[in-house]
C-alpha cells in the first residue's frame, strides 16, 4: 500500500491545471484567481483628507475665517492667504495651499469662523493620506492563485477589474453505490440508511467554492455501475464515487473502471480509515476518486486528498491544512498513518491544541458534528504524547 504523502503526489501529478475563464466582478467571489493584478493609478490618487474639520496651512493664527468648503467628489479648491480656512470632509482633496486638518472636534465656531480649542497646537501634514503611500501605479496587488475573498474584491473593484480571469469550476459528479442507501426523505426499513455520503462531500465541495456538483446513487450491480459511470463520464471533468471500492463480492468500482477505460493510478492507502481509496484518469482526462464508503472513512478521504487536488488544479497557492499541538495523547498504529476526528481550542500559551474527538468507528458520522476535522498521525508504536505538533485537516 501507498504512504500517505505518495498517495498525495501521484494525484498532484495527475491532476494538471484547469483552464480559466473570465467572469463578472459580481460572479468572483469565492474564485480562484488566474491573472496578475496591478494598480491602476496611485492610491491614494490625490491628498486625501482624513477627517472632518478644516483645511489651513500653517500659522501663529488660533481663529480662522471659514472661506469656504471641499466636499469629497469635487476638484481641489484652492486656500486664499490669510488666516482663512476651508472646512474639509473626510475622503475630500486637501486644498490646494492646505497643510494640515484640524478635526471637529478641536475648534469652536465664532464669529463666522473658528478658533482652535485653548491648549492645542497642529501640526502639519496631520490628518493627510497623502498621494500613493499605500501603493504606486502599475505595483502588484494580487498574483495568480489567490483567493477572491471580500478584500480581495475590493481591490479588483477599486483599481477598475469589472471582469477577472479565475480558473474554471470543475464539472463534478458525486456517486453513492450500495443496495441498503435510500434517499434522505423517504421511508427507510431496519436493514437500510440513509443516504448521506454524497451530502458530506457534496458539503466539503461547497464550502471551498465547488458549488454545483450532480448527486446520484447507483445499485450494488456491475452492468448498473458501468452504464451510471459511462454517462457521468461523458459530462463531467471529476467523478468522485462513494462505496464498492474494498475486495467485497459487490464492490464493483474497479471491475466497472476498467470496462470503461480508467487508468488505475493506485488501490489502497496505508492508512485507517479510508485505506480502500480508490484512483484513476479517465480516457479523456477525467479524474475519479473511489472512497470507501464508510462515512468518516469517505469524508476524511475527501478532505485531505480530493479537496486539495481539485484546489491545486485551479492554482490556489496557499494550503487550507495547518499545524496544530494534541490536546491528549493518542494511540498511534504501526505500518499506518491514523486520522483521528478533533476538536481545537486555543491555549494560554497561544498555541491551537488538538483534543481526540468520540468517534468510535469510522462508521459513527453521527458524532462528527462534534469535530472540527481530523490530525494525521504518522506511522508508529505506542502513543503520539500530548504537545506533540500534528498536521490539521478541517471538514
Amino acid at each position: 500500500m501507498l504512504e500517505t504523502y505518495e498517495a498525495e503526489v501521484m494525484i498532484r501529478e495527475a491532476m494538471g491545471q484547469v483552464a480559466t475563464e473570465r467572469v463578472a466582478l459580481e460572479r468572483a467571489a469565492g474564485r480562484v484567481l488566474r491573472q496578475t493584478i496591478r494598480a491602476e493609478r496611485d492610491q491614494p490618487p490625490y491628498d486625501r483628507v482624513t477627517m472632518d474639520g478644516v483645511a489651513l496651512r500653517a500659522s501663529l493664527e488660533r481663529h480662522f475665517d471659514i472661506a469656504g468648503i471641499q466636499r469629497a467628489g469635487m476638484a481641489a479648491e484652492q486656500l486664499p492667504a490669510g488666516a482663512v480656512c476651508l472646512e474639509a470632509m473626510t475622503g475630500a482633496m486637501l486644498p490646494i495651499g492646505a497643510d494640515m486638518v484640524v478635526p471637529i472636534e478641536r475648534l469652536r465656531r465664532r464669529d463666522g469662523g473658528v478658533t482652535l480649542e485653548d491648549g492645542y497646537t497642529p501640526e502639519p501634514g496631520q490628518f493627510i493620506h497623502r498621494k500613493g503611500v499605500d501603493c504606486r501605479a502599475g505595483d502588484t496587488l494580487l498574483t495568480s492563485g489567490v483567493r477572491l475573498n471580500a478584500p480581495a474584491l475590493a481591490i479588483l473593484a477599486g483599481n477598475g477589474f469589472a471582469d477577472v480571469e479565475v480558473a474554471q469550476i470543475q464539472r463534478i459528479a458525486i456517486f453513492s453505490t450500495g443496495d441498503e442507501l435510500v434517499p434522505v426523505g423517504g421511508p427507510v426499513r431496519e436493514w437500510q440508511i440513509r443516504r448521506s455520503n454524497e451530502h458530506a462531500i457534496a458539503g466539503a465541495l461547497s464550502a471551498r467554492g465547488f458549488g454545483s456538483s450532480d448527486i446520484s446513487w447507483v445499485a450494488d450491480d456491475l452492468d448498473a455501475t458501468v452504464q451510471a459511470l459511462s454517462e457521468a463520464l461523458v459530462s463531467h471533468d471529476v467523478l468522485i464515487l462513494s462505496g464498492g471500492v474494498s475486495m467485497g463480492t459487490y464492490d464493483h468500482v474497479p471491475a466497472a473502471m476498467q470496462r470503461l477505460g480508467v487508468t488505475k493510478i493506485f488501490h489502497r492507502i496505508a492508512q485507517r480509515p479510508g485505506g480502500p481509496m480508490w484512483f484513476g484518469i479517465g480516457p479523456k482526462g477525467q479524474r475519479v476518486f473511489g472512497l470507501p464508503g464508510n462515512p468518516v472513512s469517505a469524508l476524511c478521504c475527501c478532505v485531505r486528498y480530493v479537496v486539495p487536488a481539485l484546489l491545486e488544479a485551479q492554482g490556489l497557492k496557499r494550503a487550507e491544512r495547518f499545524t496544530v499541538i494534541l490536546a491528549a495523547e493518542a494511540m498511534l498504529l504501526p505500518a499506518l498513518t491514523r486520522f483521528l476526528p478533533v476538536t481545537l481550542r486555543q491555549t494560554g500559551a497561544g498555541h491551537i491544541a488538538a483534543a481526540p474527538a468520540p468517534i468510535p468507528t469510522s462508521g459513527d458520522y453521527n458524532h462528527l458534528g462534534t469535530a472540527d476535522g481530523f490530525v494525521e498521525l504518522p506511522p508508529g508504536a505506542g502513543h503520539a504524547p500530548v504537545g506533540t505538533p500534528v498536521v490539521f485537516h478541517g471538514w
